[in-house]
């Protein structure tokens, strides 16, 4: 019996064969793929013709080709439908993928092909691609220690296996807390809910086989929870329960797998010649070093601080109005903060609702992209990997250009937040191949028959998301290393970030916001409060984000703490973060920064991206023009189709002319420059 995995693909756009994949075939197939990529980088490495780029790069970007491919099914599948035995394989592969990837990067004789190569680099005419792929290469494979001497190179590939042994399992223990908390909900803790929220919470129990209504540690469902929830009992045991994920003290608790994890990339580090983590890290990025890209947190943090501050005072005082005297507390914002926001604007979250279906949302990602980029979007009806997702076929002037999948509602198999991956990456090496891209969401699922609703935020993740996956189905490049999103941390979210202001345009708005009973367009004075509170609250936004993002930044640019949980309570008090705002991942919970090394020291990326952001959209509106065709026509060529042909700070001056400032970030939150409380 053949393993669907090891078969080539006869399907529709070569789309993984979803329906004939079980989770036992993944182990075997592994055990291949490694096998073949070994055995192809070691031809590579031993070959006796000299070092060209096509017999030394262009075979390394053809080495891990079912690697790649069963990668792309495994992992995809781990965060978004997991089982028992996929999260059991995960740990026994997750050493076994730092180990070959040691091995492959210490390759002495493959270092030297590469080396050769960079060192002959001006003789050899290659294209402007060809010389950033080599470039890259020869970065990645000393930032990976290849030049150490061979005692650093062991230790250091143990230090890599070991961190990818922590990063798995704090992931899983975070998926275990998620999965097994829900609050109950008696019919009396139902009151001031609204309709939109019980039926969320009614569905989330359909899920877990239960009866009545519950509450998971969802964000869609525990954020609306403390919006709307009178029971000041009840939105603190569920936030205490929120914030508590990976701090149990049981076997799911990540507190040692932090402390060890810093120790570890402190170590690393220094074997690779740098004075800490966060100046290894930064080194290619944007920013450069920990010192920038705090010095941007902190123009951020003081008039942030301030308005929350600002805010605090008033929430406090609804709350002495109802009789509660006590400090407000974390537990207590959000559902103040709501009842300001009615008072203020008169706007809420059970009238918005209605107007944002998830089915029209999704139509209006996929119209602001054919308008900006000329893509359009047919669904297809082929088998994929859970009943929720769905695909849609991407096609730009006739031609077919990507497969785009969606998989938007919560269920339990599902980590949480929301995420945008891929299946396989847009190249041209070996002919035409599309991108195969999936976006991953966590929103409330409706009840049977019933449409499922958004909130505004959710929508606006959407949109982030769609921004991504539309990074990575535009691109234009020949070689895998340089494909959709694979550029620096501090730029890959300026698509994502920079795509959301789409949502906001009010003829958007108008076109897709439709009420889901009456099908009527949302109303232009509702239109108007929503636009104008885009900004409400962001005191209390900002500041749980940048509070995470500086205690991520100052764990790695100093030496490992030995208890991080008490190092992260002294960054805290330094910074002076209001009593009633936590972090928005807390150290136990951070899974951005510790399920592996993607963002870590790199949390500041998100806010270095809308500083770009910003100022790209107001290239659209010093237009006149949202939709304005010879700018989208630039944006595409420059930043979405570009991938990472040059470095970040190039891509981003080929479109706009000029690097922005802060103050058009400070602007567009509604935030005062120098404003320090």
């Amino acid at each position: 019996m053949t393993n669907p995995l090891l078969d080539d693909w006869d399907t529709p756009f070569a789309l993984p064969p979803f329906d004939k994949i079980t989770d036992a075939d993944f182990a075997p197939a592994f055990k291949v793929a490694f096998a073949r990529a070994r055995a192809a980088i070691n031809a590579i490495a031993n070959a006796p013709q000299p070092a060209t780029f096509v017999n030394t790069i262009e075979a390394l970007e053809r080495a891990e080709t079912l690697m790649d491919k069963v990668a792309g099914v495994f992992f995809n599948l781990v965060g978004a439908d997991s089982t028992p035995t996929l999260e059991a394989l995960q740990r026994k592969l997750s050493p076994e993928f730092a180990a070959f990837n040691s091995e492959t990067m210490m390759n002495q004789r493959l270092f030297q092909r590469v080396d050769q190569l960079f060192s002959r680099r001006a003789q050899l005419d290659l294209t402007t691609e060809q010389a950033r792929v080599l470039t890259l290469y020869h970065r990645m494979f000393l930032r990976a220690g290849a030049a150490l001497t061979p005692a650093d190179r062991k230790r250091l590939a143990k230090v890599t296996e070991r961190l990818a042994v922590l990063g798995t399992a704090f992931s899983q223990n975070l998926l275990a807390d998620e999965r097994n908390w829900v609050l109950a909900l008696a019919p009396d803790d139902l009151d001031g809910l609204p309709d939109f929220l019980l039926d969320a919470a009614r569905a989330a129990a359909d899920a877990r086989d239960l009866n009545g209504h519950v509450i998971t540690l969802s964000r869609s469902l525990i954020v609306p929870f403390l919006q709307f929830s009178p029971r000041r009992d009840l939105r603190e045991k569920a936030f205490r329960a929120w914030v508590s994920r990976g701090a149990t003290g049981g076997d799911t608790d990540n507190g040692e797998i932090v402390r060890e994890i810093l120790v570890l990339r402190e170590e690393r580090a220094h074997l690779l010649g740098y004075e800490d983590f966060a100046t290894f890290k930064l080194a290619p990025k944007m920013a450069k070093t920990p010192a920038a890209a705090k010095d941007l947190l902190m123009a951020v943090w003081k008039p942030a601080r301030a308005q929350a501050e600002r805010d605090a005072e008033v929430l406090e005082k609804m709350m002495r109005q109802d009789g509660i005297n006590a400090p407000l507390s974390a537990w207590d914002w959000r559902y103040y903060a709501e009842k300001r926001r009615l008072s203020e604007h008169a706007l809420n979250e059970a009238e918005l609702k209605p107007y944002f279906q998830l089915d029209q949302m999704i139509a209006a990602a996929f119209d602001c992209a054919n308008r900006l980029f000329g893509v359009s979007f047919r669904p297809l009806d082929v088998p994929l990997y859970h009943k929720d997702a769905r695909a849609w076929e991407v096609t730009k002037n006739g031609h077919h250009q990507a497969v785009f999948i969606g998989d938007y509602l919560a269920r339990p198999s599902k980590r949480s937040g929301a995420w945008c991956s891929r299946f396989r990456p847009q190249s041209r090496l070996n002919g035409a191949t599309g991108a195969i891209t999936v976006n991953v969401c966590n929103f409330a699922r409706a009840p049977e028959g019933q449409p499922n609703l958004l909130t505004f935020d959710d929508a606006r993740t959407l949109f982030h998301e769609f921004g991504h996956a539309l990074h990575s189905m535009l691109s234009d490049v020949t070689y895998p290393m340089i494909s959709g999103t694979a550029v620096a941390r501090d730029f890959v979210e300026l698509p994502s970030q920079l795509f959301e202001h789409w949502l906001t345009v009010p003829e958007v708005l108008q076109k897709y916001a439709l009420h889901a009973d009456t099908g009527q367009p949302i109303p232009g004075a509702l239109l108007k409060r929503l636009l104008a509170a885009q900004n409400f609250d962001q005191g209390f936004a900002t500041v749980e984000y940048t509070a995470s993002a500086l205690v991520d930044l100052a764990f790695h640019s100093a030496p490992a703490p030995k208890d991080p949980m008490a190092r992260q309570r002294q960054i805290l008090s330094d910074l002076g973060l209001p009593a009633a705002i936590p972090m928005r991942h807390a150290t136990p919970h951070f899974a951005h920064v510790f399920s592996g090394d993607g963002y870590s020291s790199g949390y500041y990326s998100y806010m270095w991206s809308e500083v770009m952001d910003a100022d790209a959209f107001a290239a659209f509106e010093e237009a006149g023009d949202p939709f304005a065709p010879t700018l989208a026509a630039r944006l595409e060529r420059t930043i979405f189709a570009a991938g990472g042909r040059q470095e970040a700070d190039q891509a981003y001056l080929a479109f706009r002319g000029r690097l922005p400032g802060v103050e058009a970030l400070l602007k567009g939150r509604g935030l005062s420059a120098g404003e320090d409380g």
